[in-house]
Formats: C-alpha cells, sequence, structure tokens
C-alpha cells in the first residue's frame, strides 16, 4: 500500500533548505526509498511550507527514515526551521489521476466494450491525431477517431492489454499489447480468422477534460505481413 508523509515546517531560509534536500538527494542515491516529493508554499501564511512525500509502502518510509543521510538531513532541517516540523503519516486508501482515468475509458469503454458514444465525450472537437497507420501525419477533428474506431473495431475483435502507464502534467502515455482476431476485411484483406498481437504505445494530450491530442506508434508493417500482404517493409 502507497504510503504518503506529509511535513509541515515554517522557515525564513527556504533556500538554505532546499540546497540542503538537494545535497541530501545526491548523497542518498541508490539508498532512499522515496517515490516522489512535492514541496508547496502556502499562500495565506508566511514562511508556511508543507513537503509530500511518497513511498512505496510504510516499511519503505521506515527504511528510508533510518538511513544516516537522512538522518543527518534532518537534523539540518530543523537547523533551519522556525520551530520542530510535524508529521503526518498516511496510508493511501485511494489514489486517482484524473487523465489517466480518462485515458483508459479509450482503451477500455471505447476500442474494447465498443462504447462509440462517449468519443464526443472525451476527445476534443479539434482533436489532433497523429498516427502512424495513417497516410497523413496529422489529422484534425474527433471524426478520425470514430471513423478508425469503427473500422478496426469492424475488422477485429480486439482487447488491449496495459503494460505500463506513465502520467506527466497534461500528457499520459500508455504502453500497450494489442490482440485482436480477424473477423472482417481490413485494409483490402478478407478475414483470416487468425488471432495477431502487436505491442505499441499512445501518448495522449488532456485539457480541461479532454483529449486534445494523441500520437500512436505501432507496427502496422508487422500486422500487415502476418495477414499476408506482400511488399510491406521487412517482407
Amino acid at each position: 500500500m502507497t504510503f504518503v508523509q506529509i511535513i509541515d515546517y515554517k522557515t525564513s531560509r527556504q533556500d538554505d533548505l532546499n540546497q540542503l534536500l538537494d545535497r541530501y538527494v545526491s548523497q542518498s542515491q541508490g539508498k532512499r526509498t522515496v517515490t516522489h516529493s512535492v514541496v508547496g508554499k502556502d499562500r495565506e501564511a508566511e514562511n508556511h511550507y508543507v513537503d509530500v512525500v511518497e513511498f512505496p509502502s510504510y516499511e519503505d518510509a521506515m527504511k528510508n527514515s533510518q538511513l544516516p543521510e537522512t538522518d543527518t538531513m534532518f537534523r539540518e532541517m530543523v537547523a533551519l526551521c522556525e520551530g520542530m516540523p510535524t508529521f503526518t503519516n498516511l496510508d493511501v486508501v485511494r489514489d486517482e489521476n484524473l487523465n489517466k482515468m480518462l485515458v483508459d475509458k479509450v482503451f477500455q469503454d471505447i476500442a474494447m466494450e465498443g462504447k462509440l458514444n462517449l468519443l464526443d465525450e472525451l476527445f476534443a472537437s479539434d482533436y489532433i491525431d497523429h498516427d502512424v497507420g495513417h497516410d497523413e501525419t496529422t489529422i484534425t477533428g474527433r471524426n478520425v477517431m470514430h471513423e478508425d474506431m469503427r473500422m478496426w473495431r469492424a475488422a477485429f475483435d480486439m482487447t488491449f492489454e496495459t503494460v505500463a502507464q506513465l502520467a506527466e502534467g497534461d500528457f499520459v502515455t500508455t504502453v500497450w499489447t494489442w490482440r485482436g482476431t480477424h473477423k472482417g476485411e481490413f485494409m483490402g484483406v478478407a478475414p483470416t480468422g487468425k488471432t495477431y498481437e502487436i505491442p505499441g504505445t499512445t501518448t495522449f494530450r488532456c485539457a480541461d477534460g479532454e483529449i486534445t491530442e494523441g500520437w500512436w506508434h505501432y507496427d502496422i508493417g508487422r500486422l500487415m505481413r502476418e495477414m499476408g500482404v506482400s511488399g510491406m517493409p521487412g517482407s
């Protein structure tokens, strides 16, 4: 279970504290178990700061606290603070990234379950699409997603298995494995009844609860070769 520690403190020497944290990160490289750290400055109270530090588990946090580098860093931190910092220890019971949830609906609800009515809800009207499977490298308008989803779902019973997913800022990148059983004509190829598999990645840019841009990378040539189309790159 993910564990979060909230450190609340006051200091008029934040620049010195930042230098201390930079030294700590360098000195504890390869030892510390922190996965994410955010420092926030109170807009309403001068010199009031809050650090939010994330660990994979409570046990990992305890290992981190026992490092000699952590002990040294904390003692020096106290010397830079106005009073003793306070700690709040939290077991994370719910963790939601709204952009990741938005993207997951594309793969699960639309691509796999066929809820195409959600396309207008999830994609901006001026959505920009970059897809290696298209002759045009860039297409604007959500209609491209309507057309692509109808084409792929008519041709394949398909699934997307998420291998990894990373969200940062407005971007969500999903590494996936696609599997499809060929049931309908696809790019001029009659149904083979065979099941194919290709890896790929999709990066979506999200804004205001909609997907505004997408980059699709996958080996369409490999799929066509396996379906028996000659003259493709690598054949």
